[in-house]
């Protein structure tokens, strides 16, 4: 299944489970409000963001009720100020409220991801260093992180562990060292890249003599990474990781690396600061 399939069916996947979740057996405080009564209603961000999960938000209410019309004033991957409205919502006022956390909180943690990415493509805008995420993404959030880290400039690290190869610590231990597990990878599978984390310079040397497509370097001082830069030449592809945050960012990407890796863009995200207000109410 190739990605935008994969993702298209979680969307889907992911709405029934928020709903779900949400609105159980049935919104009994909606029930408060005259079946026929409908309203108008905007959502605003409280705080500079990227926006992300469009789609998501257009699936929850396709969902819930057909009669809601939802008018985007930014897509996936705009800049948003503090105050601004970016979403209009129109239908009965019941599927409004319904859908109303189960929406925000798509919107909210996707454009933290998105944000949390754009501010760090910014601190190494000139490099020409590519920003990846890992797999440290929210429990049953993987597909949709890693949309929103592309929505705010960055680039996907692996999926899952079906489609590269990344040689760890423990599987080094396991294989009987780096040049018998690269070996083993491209027996296995020749037509996929072959990442290996190292730590030390011997370690470096190791992953370059066995042919490695990447080499991770991990938890590499920033002088550190000025001296693997020079001993790789150009022969594979550097990836920095650990010890990345907005005082570290830029120097690890002036070292000569070709990515940096974080799985804070991920894991440690603040949700977005988002409302939605009703605006108007009439009877249909």
């Amino acid at each position: 299944m190739d990605y935008q399939t994969a993702l298209a069916e979680e969307i889907r996947a992911c709405a029934a489970r928020l709903l779900a979740e949400d609105v159980g057996t049935g919104d009994i405080t909606a029930q408060l409000i005259p079946e026929n009564q409908w309203a108008t209603a905007k959502v605003i961000t409280r705080e500079p963001a990227v926006l992300c999960g469009v789609a998501w938000v257009d699936e929850i209410f396709r969902r819930l009720d057909g009669r809601v019309t939802l008018r985007w004033q930014a897509a996936d991957g705009d800049r948003l100020e503090a105050d601004q409205c970016f979403l209009e919502l129109e239908g009965p006022a019941r599927s409004l409220l319904t859908g109303e956390r189960a929406a925000l909180n798509m919107l909210q943690t996707l454009s933290a991801t998105a944000t949390a990415t754009r501010r760090y493509v910014d601190l190494i805008e000139g490099t020409g260093v590519r920003l990846l995420d890992t797999r440290k993404t929210l429990p049953g959030l993987r597909l949709a992180q890693k949309y929103a880290v592309t929505c705010g400039g960055g680039h996907n690290h692996r999926l899952g562990l079906w489609d590269a190869f990344l040689i760890k610590e423990n599987h080094i231990a396991a294989c009987g060292g780096i040049q018998a597990a690269v070996a083993q990878a491209r027996k296995l599978a020749s037509d996929l890249p072959v990442e290996v984390e190292i730590e030390t310079f011997e370690e470096l040397d190791q992953a370059l003599a066995a042919g490695a497509d990447i080499v991770m370097l991990d938890n590499f001082a920033i002088e550190d990474l000025h001296v693997a830069v020079e001993i790789n030449g150009g022969r594979a592809t550097l990836e920095a990781s650990g010890n990345v945050d907005n005082s570290t960012l830029r120097a690890i990407a002036d070292t000569g690396v070709d990515c940096i890796s974080s799985g804070a863009l991920t894991k440690d995200v603040k949700s977005i600061d988002l409302s939605m207000r009703i605006t108007q109410t009439f009877n249909v």
